[in-house]
């Protein structure tokens, strides 16, 4: 933890919208460690959460309700006096969308748009929006930079580009210092929504099972551990605050590698000493985009952010936190 971050954060109000989800439940013990005045919006307390069962809800302000209240965002911009925004809360699953287009768009996209007007009001000097490479939708350029067009089809995909040109709007028209976060495929300790590989991968594999890829196995993703994320999104806040001139401006982060679905399947089983168990494709998945990579050039060059951990080092950390994680539980039957 740097000097400046410390300096940077210490005293400073900020909001974190989707708190209790996997980045969130990262990003605000590393706020509140730097010393920031931490404001959480919450919707769900969800007992399975890491944020809640950390006893981090004890440790912050938490304001419950929902995106789609604007007069609760409006109050809580003005009672908390907020400088910062990590705008995290969404609908983040790609197979939710699909069954449930509209509340998807509902939350992703009329939610986006209600907090952006809510801190427009409140003269915000920073919000982060939380996006993905998912945004940049299908194509055969790749790795995804910037400036690439964001030409979304499927729902999921289609919310975050939508959301991130209304985010873009905002700065453009109304000054408004926001800037977009694009992530790869989040991982890490706490992910606790099971249909996603990484963490189905591990709890298959710990309960002695093969683990079933929906896909045909050939699905390209980039990926990023989540300790690296939060600290993306420091360096993004911090930036933007230095420099007005990254509002409306977008970044990548990720590993910038280009694992399929049955690579990583069968790195998590060789970390795990588990290749007894192969993984058995079904080749059902439909609706997704087939590969996706970023470049995160910009990352490196404007903001100076660089991934402290591998995919390699960020697995094994990974495994080792689900392992003490359904240890504990074991023990506590």
């Amino acid at each position: 933890m740097s000097e400046t971050s410390v300096d940077f954060w210490h005293g400073r109000p900020v909001l974190v919208t989707g708190a209790t989800g996997l980045l969130g439940s990262w990003l605000v013990p590393a706020l509140h460690r730097r010393g920031a005045d931490v404001t959480v919006l919450v919707r769900d307390a969800l007992p399975r959460s890491l944020l809640v069962a950390d006893g981090w809800l004890d440790k912050v302000n938490v304001v419950r309700g929902s995106l789609s209240d604007d007069s609760l965002l409006r109050r809580t911009f003005a009672e908390y006096g907020i400088q910062t925004v990590f705008h995290l809360g969404a609908q983040t699953l790609v197979g939710v969308a699909k069954v449930d287009p509209l509340g998807t768009l509902e939350a992703n996209v009329r939610g986006t748009w209600l907090l952006l007007e809510a801190a427009r009001q409140a003269k915000v000097p920073q919000v982060i929006v939380a996006s993905s490479d998912k945004a940049y939708g299908d194509s055969t350029q790749l790795p995804y930079r910037e400036d690439h067009p964001l030409q979304g089809r499927f729902p999921y995909d289609c919310s975050k580009s939508c959301a991130d040109l209304i985010s873009t709007m905002y700065a453009q028209t109304y000054g408004l210092g926001v800037a977009i976060a694009r992530c790869g495929n989040l991982f890490g300790g706490g992910d606790l929504n099971f249909s996603r590989l990484i963490p189905g991968v591990i709890m298959a594999t710990l309960r002695g099972q093969p683990f079933q890829i929906r896909s045909n196995g050939q699905f390209v993703r980039d990926f990023l551990y989540v300790e690296d994320a939060v600290q993306a999104y420091l360096e993004l806040a911090q930036g933007l605050a230095a420099d007005a001139g990254l509002a409306g401006q977008a970044f990548n982060f990720g590993l910038e590698l280009r694992p399929t679905m049955l690579d990583l399947t069968h790195k998590v089983l060789a970390i795990m000493e588990r290749s007894d168990l192969p993984p058995q494709v079904l080749n059902v998945a439909s609706a997704e985009i087939c590969e996706q990579t970023l470049d995160a050039t910009k990352a490196r060059t404007v903001l100076g952010w660089k991934a402290r951990h591998g995919m390699d080092d960020g697995l094994r950390r990974t495994v080792d936190w689900y392992s003490r994680h359904f240890e504990l539980l074991s023990t506590q039957r």
